[in-house]
């Protein structure tokens, strides 16, 4: 092995494992287009799914085939029409459906089927199981339009998929649904999706797209993507948006995504098949790399509690270690935990600092201030820094200080000024190490 892989390999899984126990037993609801099919794509993502069955994750597979259906209509000489976003399924195009989902069934399966030695398949058992599990009505007449055998889903039969998974098999969806008299009818993969998923109280609702995400800029192709938009701010967004005519139009899967938060789903994305292993980075990263809508913001800035104490743990060893910060130990942090303040996303801890008040001196220490490597440069340190502060104006102080040996600039640039350690209340003078020499920062608060 490569001296050098340890450096990097270790403190990455190090870093993952808080996502592999935040996971463990959740739904996930995972869309998936036709297009990622046809682009050759289908082995890879399979692989990636394995992954995360094998981490303990329960899922749910909804394949499209909106090109595979175009395929076999262009073959017969017949024209695809869609409207309103949908598919108008006459008799020919229904045929077609059912063509090429029994064809995507057969080649989804034999993906998940792989185990050839020195792949990520190799010893991995995923055992897919479909049926008839959606109840569908049709669309009817929309605006003129008749979409004849196209259909919407009337109701999903959570009770029977949740059986499935319970036993640890994959369930698979096409996007067919049955009515009470047996008559079939073409449904929307999105659809499908958004609506397996509030109907099983999913975790995470996750499309597998054409497009990388949604736009900061809408109007700038170039613009980064939006990582994280609010529920609010989603449906800001839609209202502002023309109708989705096709795929690609940004509220094509948005409004889906904003469905999935109203019935229940805490979080719905929107994630880019053309990116190799975009699922396991959206999953298992901080930022991930599509566009995440949620119910609010993940992001929560706190005070911290007593079960967070093996998160800050976590947090600043690696700091501890390395000698930035002094050693405490878990009883310390126990007993000291009300003196926290943390800053969380999606249940994980990146940052945490500490505030001790010297009443008599009218100041406080503000101590083991730390931010993860993996959001560094991001302005957590700032937020963090902003709620100590609060903090200490409302105990009625006029001064915070730090003690550092590595990080004077960071807090200069931050208003704080070196003093002598005389300056230090008697208190806190009697326990300053002055072997350590570390260097006393104070910060006059306004």
């Amino acid at each position: 092995m490569d001296l050098v892989f340890p450096h990097t390999f270790v403190p990455w899984f190090r870093s993952v494992a808080p996502h592999i126990h935040a996971y463990r037993g959740k739904t996930f609801v995972v869309g998936m287009t036709g297009e990622l099919i046809a682009a050759g794509k289908l082995n890879f993502f399979a692989q990636d799914m394995a992954i995360l069955q094998a981490m303990g994750v329960r899922l749910v597979l909804v394949h499209g085939f909106r090109p595979q259906v175009n395929e076999q209509l262009a073959a017969k000489g017949h024209a695809s029409v869609f409207s309103h976003g949908m598919r108008v399924t006459d008799s020919v195009a229904l045929d077609c459906a059912q063509e090429a989902a029994g064809q995507l069934r057969f080649e989804i399966e034999a993906a998940f089927s792989q185990g050839l030695p020195n792949t990520p398949m190799a010893n991995s058992t995923v055992r897919v199981v479909s049926g008839n599990f959606l109840t569908a009505r049709p669309v009817g007449i929309v605006d003129g339009v008749d979409f004849i055998h196209s259909g919407v889903v009337r109701k999903v039969d959570a009770a029977s998929i949740r059986r499935a998974i319970d036993i640890g098999a994959m369930v698979l969806l096409s996007p067919f649904g049955f009515s009470p008299t047996g008559e079939a009818f073409n449904l929307s993969m999105e659809d499908v999706a958004t609506q397996t998923a509030i109907a099983l109280r999913a975790d995470k609702l996750l499309f597998m797209t054409e497009i990388p995400g949604i736009r900061e800029q809408i109007s700038d192709p170039d613009s980064a993507i939006d990582t994280e938009l609010s529920l609010a701010e989603a449906e800001r967004l839609l209202t502002a948006l023309p109708a989705p005519m096709q795929p690609t139009d940004t509220a094509f899967y948005l409004q889906h995504c904003v469905n999935a938060c109203h019935g229940g789903v805490e979080r719905s994305h929107i994630l880019p098949f053309a990116t190799d292993g975009a699922l396991l980075m959206e999953v298992f990263t901080h930022d991930g790399i599509g566009t995440m809508v949620v119910d609010e913001k993940l992001e929560s800035l706190r005070e911290a509690g007593s079960d967070d104490v093996g998160g800050i743990l976590q947090l600043i060893e690696p700091f501890e270690r390395d000698g930035t910060l002094v050693k405490r130990d878990r009883t310390e942090i126990e007993r000291d935990i009300t003196n926290y303040t943390v800053i969380e996303h999606d249940g994980v801890i990146f940052g945490c600092a500490a505030l001790y008040p010297y009443p008599e001196a009218r100041t406080g220490e503000m101590a083991a201030l730390t931010v993860s490597p993996q959001v560094q440069g991001q302005g957590d340190g700032d937020k963090i820094l902003k709620r100590v502060e609060q903090r200490a104006r409302l105990m009625g102080m006029d001064t915070i200080f730090v003690l550092t040996t590595r990080t004077m600039h960071w807090f200069i640039k931050r208003g704080f000024v070196q003093v002598d350690p005389d300056w230090l209340p008697e208190a806190r003078k009697r326990k300053y190490n002055w072997d350590r020499r570390s260097q006393v920062m104070i910060k006059k608060l306004g």
